[in-house]
């Protein structure tokens, strides 16, 4: 895919507008505020951008370059639903004020963008210049799908070396001071501890970034469309955040399907790098295989998700309809005692 210069000028700096515009305009004073319906209106907004983009690239280089971009794009996005519900564990832990979780969750997008650009450039320069490295992601991807169908992301978030560091050597205040990270305190100078929450959010983008780079490579190698593709999946995030708070406890195979498609993808990978060391019997799978697979895969997961979910809440409400009437019959008892009496 030949991308000339201006075009990766132009994508930079319209994506960057519309961050900037997220960032510092919807998300700012009263706006902060999110409603529901509100969630609902901005997170259909950005997805409408990315399919629009996705059919811009359909009309210019072609179908096969579009099915890679969305499915780089809806696997990304599947991950960054993943990842929030991670983040919802540390905001939780950390006991964020609802007005900050704002200004914590845009850093974490900030801070999101700025690692996987670097990941991205990596991978690529890796990829062109070593094919065996698709060995050595498609490995990592299958131990990650392993990791989340054993639950290890359900874990509690554990504190790494940096944020046991900043938490023992960086002056901080017990609480929160709005959406400052810095006050001053009898004329020192201190820290809030929402500037142990931002580091705790972007250590924990490390690991998201080192899982979700090597998933997309497993779909496109076109630096263009990697990057398009993780920046419109993390559009919207902090209006996502909102909306699926409800959601959180409802996705309960989530994590499932995720591991399906991290280990297909992996798979794919190590199968694509045999058959550049020409082994003729393996397949390189199609893109538009791919797509199938992860869509389908996701719409069977949050289809029995909510079964699920349905399911539990009848038996909460036969488990409470039998409590009232055992109440109801206790009640009874001692008025049919004093009668026959």
């Amino acid at each position: 895919m030949n991308v000339a210069p201006w075009v990766w000028i132009l994508t930079v700096v319209g994506l960057s507008a519309i961050i900037v515009i997220d960032l510092f305009l919807i998300n700012r004073g009263e706006n902060k505020d999110f409603t529901t319906r509100r969630a609902a209106f901005w997170s259909v907004f950005y997805i409408s951008l990315a399919v629009l983009f996705g059919v811009a690239v359909w009309f210019f280089a072609g179908g096969r370059y579009a099915g890679e971009y969305f499915g780089g794009f809806v696997t990304e996005k599947s991950l960054s639903v993943d990842n929030l519900f991670v983040f919802m564990v540390i905001l939780t832990r950390f006991a964020v004020p609802r007005h900050a979780q704002h200004t914590v969750l845009m850093a974490g997008v900030v801070i999101a963008l700025i690692l996987r650009g670097i990941f991205i450039a990596l991978g690529t320069a890796a990829l062109n210049n070593f094919t065996w490295v698709f060995f050595l992601f498609g490995a990592f991807l299958l131990w990650t799908a392993i990791g989340l169908v054993r639950g290890d992301d359900e874990e509690e978030v554990k504190e790494n070396a940096l944020l046991r560091w900043a938490k023992r050597v960086v002056p901080t205040t017990d609480e929160y001071e709005g959406d400052r990270m810095l006050t001053r305190r009898d004329g020192r100078r201190m820290f809030t501890p929402l500037f142990i929450v931002m580091i705790a959010i972007g250590s924990t983008d490390v690991l998201f970034a080192v899982d979700s780079i090597p998933a997309i490579f497993g779909l496109t190698t076109e630096p263009y469309l990697v990057f398009t593709a993780n920046a419109f999946a993390l559009m919207g995030l902090v209006q996502l955040y909102f909306l699926i708070g409800g959601l959180a406890d409802r996705l309960v195979y989530l994590s499932y399907g995720l591991a399906f498609i991290l280990g297909f993808i992996g798979v794919k990978l190590i199968l694509h790098a045999l058959h550049e060391y020409g082994a003729a019997w393996a397949p390189d799978i199609s893109i538009w295989l791919s797509l199938t697979v992860i869509g389908s895969t996701l719409a069977i997961t949050t289809v029995a998700s909510l079964m699920a979910g349905r399911r539990g809440e009848g038996r909460k409400d036969e488990a409470a309809t039998g409590d009232e009437a055992a109440a109801e019959s206790a009640d009874e008892r001692p008025q049919e005692a004093t009668d026959v009496h």
